[in-house]
């Protein structure tokens, strides 16, 4: 997902580039937005942290780009590609070193495991949205 930092900023384009170079085949996308409860969903499994509500509203603050990447590895791939979540700490040539502006706002979202990426591919898309 690319966050709404990254979308404001004018960033997609940028940031679909890393993607296709490193591989990825895009399956499915969309353009949208997300209400304080739709975020609060997304991001449950982060409920309990002091953070939770500060990210709920940051990510429903203004619209993000949703999507299912393939490739062999990807989850795995992906979580390098993205690097890490404090952008100071990025490893250069990642994602978050290249767009992202501060650890909470990271630019992007990637799945942390096979069974979340599957979770939220369908949180975001219905099986006539992808191939």
């Amino acid at each position: 997902m690319v966050k709404p930092d990254a979308v404001e900023k004018n960033y997609i384009g940028g940031i679909l580039a890393k993607i296709n170079e490193a591989g990825y085949r895009i399956v499915a996308m969309k353009y949208t937005s997300l209400s304080a409860a739709q975020a609060g969903k997304f991001y449950e499994v982060h409920s309990e942290r002091p953070f939770y509500g500060e990210l709920v509203d940051y990510m429903s603050s203004g619209p993000i780009v949703a999507a299912i990447l393939e490739k062999d590895n990807a989850v795995a791939d992906f979580r390098t590609l993205i690097g890490a979540t404090d952008p100071a700490e990025a490893a250069a040539g990642t994602i978050r070193a290249a767009f992202a502006e501060s650890k909470a706002k990271n630019a992007v979202h990637g799945s942390d495991s096979d069974e979340n990426a599957e979770i939220e591919g369908n949180f975001f898309f219905s099986q006539f949205e992808r191939p």
